[in-house]
């Protein structure tokens, strides 16, 4: 049998996550939102802020929030209470709702950005007529936790999907809101994508009174 010059059994192959933190990420805190606002405030960087902020309002996935277009935000000259995106990876539309924070730095950023609404919110760095890439959102994600004293290797662009969820969550425990607003077909996967366990339904059940 021949030797393959593209797989020589005599090379190690390095597994793929080989180094790397794989699982879920970790949401983050109030306090560390927070943080992460301060921090874009203070070095007035308008487009990271109203991308941050639209990533926790929405929870959509990246591939969704880099694709989202300027007329999904926008009514008039001001912005949507509420909006509905397409998902790219189910094909159902989810809803969900942007709080005043959203809305006033997407306002501040759509003004500079300036652009009509059939163009991407948040464009390339490359071709202004195409959307930021996925990869370089996750190293947005990844400078901004690193800047406020957060391991990178336990947060990505999941933790922002799923930071206003897990508070949802803990504050109600209602799962079946959560699935629709993470726009999941099934609520097993909803119970997975928030790591909830045993002690947690304990926790509620404990807090029932009957």
């Amino acid at each position: 049998m021949g030797i393959s010059r593209y797989d020589p059994p005599d090379q190690e192959r390095r597994a793929w996550n080989a180094g790397k933190k794989v699982g879920a990420k970790r949401p983050l805190k109030q306090r560390q939102i927070w943080a992460i606002r301060f921090l874009l405030d203070r070095e007035r960087r308008l487009r990271d802020r109203a991308l941050f902020d639209l990533a926790i309002d929405s929870k959509l996935r990246g591939c969704d929030l880099v694709k989202i277009k300027i007329g999904s935000l926008v009514v008039g000259p001001e912005i949507r209470t509420c909006a509905i995106v397409i998902q790219q990876k189910t094909r159902r539309p989810v809803q969900f709702e942007l709080m005043p924070d959203a809305r006033s730095s997407l306002l501040a950023w759509l003004e500079r950005r300036g652009g009509t609404v059939d163009d991407f919110a948040f464009p390339s760095r490359v071709d202004c007529s195409a959307h930021m890439s996925t990869r370089q959102y996750a190293r947005l994600v990844d400078e901004w936790v690193t800047a406020i004293g957060l391991r990178p290797e336990d947060y990505g662009t999941h933790s922002l999907r799923r930071t206003k969820a897990s508070i949802i969550y803990k504050a109600t425990g209602n799962l079946r809101a959560v699935q629709l607003l993470l726009g999941h077909t099934k609520i097993e996967n909803t119970v997975r994508y928030l790591g909830v366990d045993v002690e947690d339904a304990l926790a509620l059940a404990e807090g029932t009174e009957i």
